[in-house]
C-alpha cells in the first residue's frame, strides 16, 4: 500500500541526486504514516537539508512573532469593526474556558497547562494584525489543541536533521513570508 501513495517527492537526476519534498504545517503524527518510504529514504540519505524556514533558529521564531504585530501604538480594536472585535473577544473567552477540557492526559503529564497553552497561542492577540489573528483563531480548535506539543512536520524533520547531524538551511527568510501576508488589505483578510 505504501507504494501506491503519492509521495510529493521530486527527484533531480544528478550525481548525487537532489530531492524536493512538499510538506504541510500539521503535527507530523497526523501524516507520518502516510509518507511513503521513498521520501523517508531520500531524507535519510541526504547530507544537506533545506527547509522553508529554519524553525530551529531562535531568530526565525522571534522575527515571525515580531512581524505579526500591528505598528507601534495600534491595537486590533483600532483596526477591526467593533462588532467583529466583540465577537472575536467573546470567542477567545470561550476557547480559554473550554481549553482545559480539550487537553489530553498526555499533555497534562508533560506539564502543559491550559492557561499556559492559551497564552502561548493567543497571548498578545490584541496587538496582532488581523491576518495573523485569523490564522491563530483557525488553530484554536479542539483537534488542534489536542495535538499541541507535537511538532509540525517541518519542525520534526528539522529536529531529525539536527539529530542526525545533517547540514541544514532555509530557502526563505521570515520577511519573504511575512510581508505578503501583512500586505493584504482588510477585505482580503
Amino acid at each position: 500500500q505504501q507504494n501506491e501513495l503519492n509521495s510529493f517527492l521530486w527527484t533531480i537526476k544528478r550525481d548525487p541526486p537532489s530531492y524536493f519534498f512538499g510538506t504541510i504545517h500539521v503535527p507530523y503524527t497526523r501524516v507520518w504514516d502516510f509518507i511513503p518510504e521513498n521520501s523517508k529514504k531520500a531524507f535519510q540519505q541526504s547530507h544537506i537539508v533545506y527547509f522553508e524556514l529554519d524553525l530551529t533558529d531562535p531568530y526565525t521564531i522571534s522575527a515571525l512573532t515580531s512581524c505579526q504585530l500591528l505598528p507601534h501604538g495600534k491595537n486590533l480594536q483600532d483596526v477591526l469593526p467593533h462588532d467583529i472585535y466583540r465577537r472575536l473577544k467573546r470567542h477567545l473567552e470561550y476557547v480559554k474556558l473550554m481549553m482545559p477540557s480539550w487537553m489530553t492526559p498526555d499533555q497534562r503529564g508533560k506539564g502543559l497547562y491550559a492557561d499556559y497553552l492559551f497564552n502561548a497561542i493567543a497571548g498578545n492577540w490584541e496587538r496582532k494584525r488581523p491576518v495573523w489573528v485569523m490564522l491563530m483563531v483557525n488553530s484554536l480548535t479542539e483537534v488542534d489543541i489536542k495535538s499541541r506539543g507535537v511538532p509540525v512536520l517541518d519542525l520534526f524533520l528539522a529536529q531529525e536533521a539536527e539529530r542526525l547531524r545533517k547540514q541544514t538551511g532555509a530557502v526563505e527568510k521570515v520577511e519573504e513570508q511575512c510581508h505578503p501576508l501583512n500586505g493584504l488589505n482588510f477585505s482580503q483578510v
